[in-house]
């Protein structure tokens, strides 16, 4: 397990504990009671950190290296039923965003995703996250493929952006973002959106359009990171945590401005320290807000999802 700087309080703890049981298997004394007492400080000091996380805070979580990826949550969820489907039918296949038929509790879904990597090879080999526009085109295309045949769509948004490159430029970056939004409000099928992970710019946004927006408790939604941010405010990322508060870019903050429409919790530490209960959680959060949805008609969903995002921004003076 890796731990972030201010777990670090965690680690000694836990170093502690497993040192304490290793001396009781090895001699005779009895360190029974030594044990409770590290195990009841242990809990309390991961409560007193989680439930008082900063805005800078729950971005490093948001980022923890063993945090699930979209694959993780599509494999659990799914299991073998997922049929990964590849290509924008125009210029190439993009690794970095993943999409495919699968079903959830016997209902099918298309589901989309971005995929990170785990190590250094697969990191590159998904781009870090960072789609092009082949990428965006491909969501595109599976979603109105789901549309055609009547299958609602799940997407999963976990990136730090569409990719910046300039061959992504060259071939239409910012088209395939802007054309995604406008046909995504206007699918005729339900779309549920899930935040896993970041959510950053128009690289979320690209998949991030749907009658229901869901937050993991330690994600983060923002046009801009905090270090971009700082770096353009302060000239430097050393601002980082101030531009994080500043930007109210976590899903309480993104709930109480009602950008999205629910917080999805996640065990005591983040969504790694118990994967199994994550990936039911969310399993249930999609269950849920499908089955309000299943029952709309085709012109009824379009209004509610146009209407939904109209409203956002609004303000009396």
């Amino acid at each position: 397990m890796e731990y972030l700087d201010f777990e670090l309080p965690i680690k000694e703890l836990e170093d502690q504990l497993d040192k304490c049981e290793i001396i009781g298997q090895e001699s005779d004394v009895d360190v029974t009671n030594t044990c409770k007492q590290i195990e009841k400080k242990l809990e309390e000091t991961k409560k007193n950190i989680y439930k008082n996380l900063t805005a800078w805070q729950r971005v490093q979580l948001s980022r923890h290296p063993n945090r699930p990826y979209t694959l993780d949550y599509i494999n659990a969820i799914c299991g073998d039923s997922f049929l990964e489907l590849f290509g924008d039918r125009g210029f190439k296949d993009d690794k970095a965003m993943i999409g495919g038929l699968g079903k959830i509790d016997g209902q099918s879904f298309m589901i989309i995703g971005q995929q990170k990597g785990y190590n250094t090879k697969t990191r590159q080999y998904r781009n870090f996250g960072m789609a092009n526009p082949e990428g965006y085109r491909k969501a595109l295309r599976l979603m109105k493929m789901a549309e055609k045949f009547g299958v609602p769509v799940i997407t999963f948004i976990d990136t730090p952006g569409a990719y910046p490159g300039l061959e992504a430029e060259e071939r239409g970056q910012g088209e395939a973002i802007a054309r995604n939004i406008l046909e995504m409000c206007r699918l005729k099928v339900p779309i549920i959106c899930v935040i896993v992970g970041e959510g950053a710019s128009g690289g979320a946004l690209g998949i991030g359009v749907g009658d229901r927006v869901l937050m993991m408790e330690n994600t983060w939604y923002s046009v801009i990171s905090p270090e971009s941010c700082s770096s353009i405010l302060w000239k430097s990322w050393e601002y980082k945590e101030q531009a994080a508060e500043a930007l109210k870019l976590t899903s309480a903050d993104m709930k109480k401005q009602k950008l999205v429409d629910d917080i999805i919790p996640e065990p005591l530490g983040g969504a790694h320290y118990d994967r199994e209960t994550t990936f039911k959680t969310v399993q249930q959060y999609i269950t849920k807000f499908y089955n309000q949805l299943k029952d709309l008609s085709t012109t009824e969903l379009v209004e509610q999802r146009m209407d939904k995002y109209s409203k956002m921004g609004e303000y009396k003076e």
